[in-house]
């Protein structure tokens, strides 16, 4: 006989087990989402002392994750407004803290560490295209990685890259000339002659490969424009972090499928590279199904050449894949980021015209009539364009933001970060600080001048970030920013269409423009 307090479970459906799972699945769910709310409780109780700019334990999160990539920046930049004079404030994500810091004195404890140099979580977006790459390894690896190619950054071989980018900027002049030739009166948006113009410079410098990104349109070319969108669409949106899920979406797909353009394309040339420095004179001429790029011949040594050299001589030399990061890291980091500095620089100048005016004079100066490309000797003379440079990566920085997960605690003030908390390197609110930087959008490149610059904190500038993990290439970078420039400037007046209080832009990595960047141009003569 059965007692009246025994469970009969064979009248239990099918629904009902179901039911009594999603039961307990949900309660573990809440029981682990209160423990890490707790968990987060204790650490925003020792964050007292830091302006919190939205409430524990979820902010903004859902407001900013339903705009636009510029309706977010413009939200996030009226966080300055509120924390100026502090330089550092606390901001909630999904019950976690991250702490954002711009005060120049906070910085300077931060970024020179030779210890707190991981890159925050983000960056793991990155990893499937760069692997681990400059900008993405850390410890051991990276250390070994940055001397390894530190030489080939060296002054004597940005010469030689110089070439490379004066070429380039004459083609883009020429393209320049043929569309404004269709219709002289019409606005012209440069975004994309610009960014076909840093890829075409990028990809011979680095690989010694003419993919003629600024005449044709390749399976490359596009997939190279289409692997920076889609990463910045992922990263604004916290659930495509998932891998599993993201690559079961359309998007995770199309990522998939561009990233095996891109790394095909990378190690055929490396494999091509080092084929050719085991033939016998050094040079070999490679079969290809179209050759339409060229791999196999070059006229001189390239980054991956250079790279190749000290791969050689190295005790612990990278693996093939581990070349591939490298390149691919160099590409990445040459491209979009040295193109938006370009577009920005332009914009400025066509809404300035009085400093246009004097970007012409010094060039008129230094250049006369001639229509010879400018040598690096002659670049060197152009300081004022110096200065504009420099102001418009003040305004816009191309990297407004960089990140450390700490993997030690440092001091701030009278706050201990500790351990394993994500820091926010805000650059952008560094560059636009009202404390340091009066009137802080309006374009003044004298700010730069000698006299100007002197008092000013060291730290109050950082373009290219700061310490050990600052940009291995802001030296290439900035030559080949001159050098497009001016190849566009000693041909036209520019004028821009939107002034910088209309203009749209935003990003989650980059500062790009979020829509054209209309310009008139206007010949000199």
């Amino acid at each position: 006989m059965r007692s009246k307090y025994h469970t009969d479970f064979s009248n239990i459906t099918r629904m009902d087990f179901v039911f009594l799972a999603l039961c307990t699945f949900y309660f573990l769910v809440i029981f682990l989402f209160l423990s890490i709310l707790h968990g987060q409780y204790n650490v925003y109780k020792n964050f007292k002392n830091i302006p919190q700019i939205d409430r524990f334990p979820f902010g903004e999160t859902f407001e900013l994750m339903n705009l636009s990539s510029y309706a977010c920046t413009k939200r996030l930049l009226k966080h300055l407004e509120k924390t100026t004079k502090e330089g550092i404030y606390i901001k909630w994500m999904f019950g976690k803290p991250y702490i954002n810091v711009f005060k120049p004195e906070y910085l300077e404890l931060i970024l020179p560490s030779t210890v707190n140099i991981k890159k925050g979580t983000h960056y793991k977006l990155l990893e499937p295209w760069l692997g681990n790459g400059l900008i993405t390894s850390t410890g051991k690896q990276w250390f070994h990685d940055r001397k390894l190619i530190w030489p080939t950054f060296h002054f004597s071989i940005l010469n030689q890259y110089a070439v490379i980018q004066s070429e380039k900027a004459e083609i883009l002049t020429t393209c320049l000339e043929r569309k404004i030739e269709k219709n002289p009166r019409n606005a012209i948006d440069i975004c994309p002659f610009i960014f076909n113009a840093t890829l075409d410079i990028i990809c011979e410098a680095a690989m010694g490969v003419n993919i003629r990104a600024q005449e044709v349109v390749t399976k490359y070319t596009s997939a190279v424009h289409k692997i920076s969108w889609l990463i910045t669409t992922r990263t604004i949106r916290p659930w495509y972090w998932i891998n599993w899920l993201y690559y079961l979406t359309p998007g995770g797909k199309q990522y998939k499928s561009t990233l095996d353009t891109l790394h095909e394309f990378t190690k055929q040339v490396i494999h091509k590279r080092k084929a050719e420095r085991q033939s016998q004179n050094g040079y070999l001429e490679f079969e290809n199904e179209n050759n339409e790029y060229n791999i196999g011949k070059r006229k001189r040594k390239t980054f991956l050449d250079l790279l190749l050299d000290q791969n050689a001589k190295d005790d612990s030399p990278l693996t093939d894949d581990e070349l591939r990061a490298q390149v691919d890291t160099f590409m990445a980091a040459g491209h979009d980021t040295t193109a938006i500095a370009i577009i920005w620089a332009l914009f400025l100048l066509g809404n300035n015209l009085e400093h246009q005016e004097k970007v012409h004079k010094e060039l008129e100066e230094v250049f006369g009539n001639s229509e010879t490309p400018a040598s690096v000797k002659e670049l060197s003379r152009l300081k004022y364009l110096d200065r504009v440079i420099k102001e418009t990566l003040r305004i816009f920085p191309s990297i407004p933001l960089v990140a450390r997960k700490l993997t030690e605690d440092i001091k701030l003030g009278n706050n201990v970060l500790p351990t394993g908390l994500t820091i926010g390197v805000s650059i952008i609110f560094t560059h636009r600080n009202p404390e340091i930087w009066p009137d802080p959008l309006k374009f003044d490149p004298d700010r730069f001048l000698p006299e100007n610059s002197k008092h000013r904190h060291p730290y109050a500038f950082i373009p290219f970030s700061a310490g050990p993990r600052n940009c291995l290439g802001q030296k290439f970078a900035l030559i080949e920013q001159k050098i497009v420039l001016t190849a566009v400037l000693r041909k036209w007046k520019v004028k821009s269409v939107k002034t910088v209080d209309t203009i749209k832009y935003g990003g989650a990595l980059t500062l790009k423009p979020r829509e054209e960047v209309l310009m008139h141009f206007m010949p000199k003569k």
